[in-house]
This record gives C-alpha cells, structure tokens and sequence, in this order.
C-alpha cells in the first residue's frame, strides 16, 4: 500500500490510509463531511483508533495493559453520535496511538528505538520534547509498565506507517477545514480526547472533569474559548482552559485563525463517560453526549458569525 488509497460512498464518507500489517489494508481512518453539513465544525478522534494489526500486538510486552491506556477510550463513539446529532463533520483514526500517534510530528521520534539510521543529527528541541518523555510519534514507555515493546522497530516500518497513516490523515484533516471554510467563511476543529482524573490542586478541591486547549490563544479566536467555558459552567461542570493540556501537534498545524481555521482541543474526564475500570461505556455516557452536543451546536453558531464577520463580543462577566 503507498498510503493514498481511500474510497468513499454516496452519503460523504471516505475512508483513507491503510494500516500496515492488516492484510487487506484497512482504513486508516474515516472522514464523513456531507456537502450541506449545516455548521461550520469538524469533530476528530485522532486517539480512539482499535485496529491493532496482529504483529503490533503480539510486538507489545503486556498489549493488555498498555493498549487501552494509550487509547482515547471510546471517544470515537461520543463523536460518532455527536456529529450525527448536530451535523457536523466527522473525522475518526482506525489506526491505534501504539502504532502512530497522530498528534506529534514525524521528526518527534525516539531515535533509540528504531533499528536503522536517524535521519542525520537529532536535536533536543520541542520538536522531540513528547519522545523523550516516552510519548513521541511511537510511544515508547508507559507509567506502571516502563518499556511497551518487546523490542526495536525497523526503520522501513517507521517509515510506512508515516506514509499510510500519518500524512493521508493530516491532508484529509487540512482539506476538511479548508472545504467547511470556503463554504462558511470560517472553520472549527474539534479535536477530542479523553484523560485519566485529574489530582486536586489542593486537598479538598474538586479538578476540573473537561479542560479546554487552544495553544494559549494561538489556536482560535479568544471568544471561541471563552464561550466553550462559559457553557460548561452553565452546565455546571468543573472545566480548566490549558492546563494541563493546552493542544499538541494537531492544533501547531492546522488552527490558522487569521485564515479562518480554528481549532480547540478537548479533554473529557474518563470517569465522566466510561466505567469504573475505564473499559467500557456507562450510563453517564448518552448525558455527555447530550452536553457536548449542546456545546457543538452553540460553537457552530459563533463559528458561522465570525465567518459572515457578525460575531458579537462576549460580554463581560
């Protein structure tokens, strides 16, 4: 596979990539983006991906403890049903974060853990900043297991896994936002992901259950945040802006709010949606549905303003 196949049906849905080492080549990931999509948004799942090719799980010194804490457990279903609640786009990864996480970038490699040469002189920069903690482009360690794999990977296999997962993955993302902002004057990515509860900053506190990421105000207009915020607390959900996830590589290359690309990450609590061993959907999970798709519909709205330059200030609180 040379990581361009993709296929489609008549209701917009393309599939993309190829995940190495599945035979057949399934998908690597699914964009559904219909033509009369009524808002301007663009819901992702980049983390949530369980297609886990024999090879690479059998490659995994304990596959089961390491494989689902690396995955955004189940998120791809809460987009799923979000995105067909509200219209919105949809952009869902196959391939699992063990093999490639799609949000770093390709140089953000651990170099040691590949077998074959590096790609000249590695700089300790913040271009590798997430690989020397164990979490580049492959994750290499895991909190209470230390090493995930048995062994080294091949360079060739590094290599293909950028070609049919990761850059067919980023241009179908970039030319989604470029089409929904064409069409509306302005676009939001809505990239979401899950985390492990958060501590209380002091004994006593309540942490937040959502944290909302915008690259410190660099990935989308001050009021787009601003009015995610607001809405979670009028919910009365506890919610953080950019700490301890202020967005990664995904928002770096894409959020561009000049041109009209926004993009805000967020991160949902696991105990808000999952069970009790993280495993599995539970019964809170159709309210958080209901609440994000709440939050989709009324970012929508600010998004469509901005793009027919209506938007209106927030007012002060």
């Amino acid at each position: 596979m040379n990581g361009q196949r993709s296929a489609s049906d008549p209701g917009g849905t393309v599939f993309g990539g190829a995940i190495p080492g599945t035979g057949a080549g399934e998908p690597a990931f699914e964009l559904h983006l219909p033509a009369d999509t009524p808002i301007p948004v663009l819901v992702a799942a980049p983390h949530a991906g369980r297609v886990y090719p024999p090879d690479l799980y059998e490659y995994m010194r304990d596959p089961g403890y390491s494989a689902p804490r690396l995955e955004d457990r189940h998120v791809d279903i809460l987009a799923r049903e979000i995105a067909a609640a509200t219209g919105a786009g949809l952009l869902v990864a196959h391939a699992p974060r063990a093999m490639l996480d799609l949000n770093r970038a390709c140089d953000d490699v651990d170099w040691s853990m590949v077998r074959g040469p590096a790609p000249g002189p590695v700089r300790h920069s913040l271009h590798n900043r997430r690989s020397r903690s164990g979490l580049g482009l492959v994750p290499r360690r895991l909190g209470g297991l230390g090493e995930i794999w048995k062994g080294p990977i091949a360079r060739a296999e590094l290599d293909a896994r950028i070609a049919q997962i990761h850059r067919p993955y980023h241009r179908a993302l970039a030319g989604a936002l470029d089409s929904l902002r064409d069409r509306w004057g302005a676009a939001l990515l809505l990239d979401l992901h899950s985390m492990p509860p958060l501590r209380p900053r002091v004994p006593g506190d309540r942490p937040a259950e959502f944290v909302v990421g915008d690259r410190f105000g660099a990935a989308c207009d001050h009021a787009l945040s601003a009015q995610a915020l607001a809405y979670l607390a009028r919910c009365d959900r506890r919610a953080a802006h950019n700490r301890p996830y202020a967005g990664g590589y995904i928002l770096d290359r894409h959020a561009a709010p000049r041109r009209g690309l926004h993009a805000i990450q967020l991160e949902l609590c696991r105990t808000t949606y999952l069970d009790a061993a993280f495993a599995e959907p539970s019964a809170r999970a159709p309210a958080i549905v209901r609440l994000l798709t709440g939050l989709v519909r009324e970012l929508g709205d600010a998004v469509a303003a901005l793009g027919r330059g209506t938007a209106q200030p927030l007012a002060a609180e």
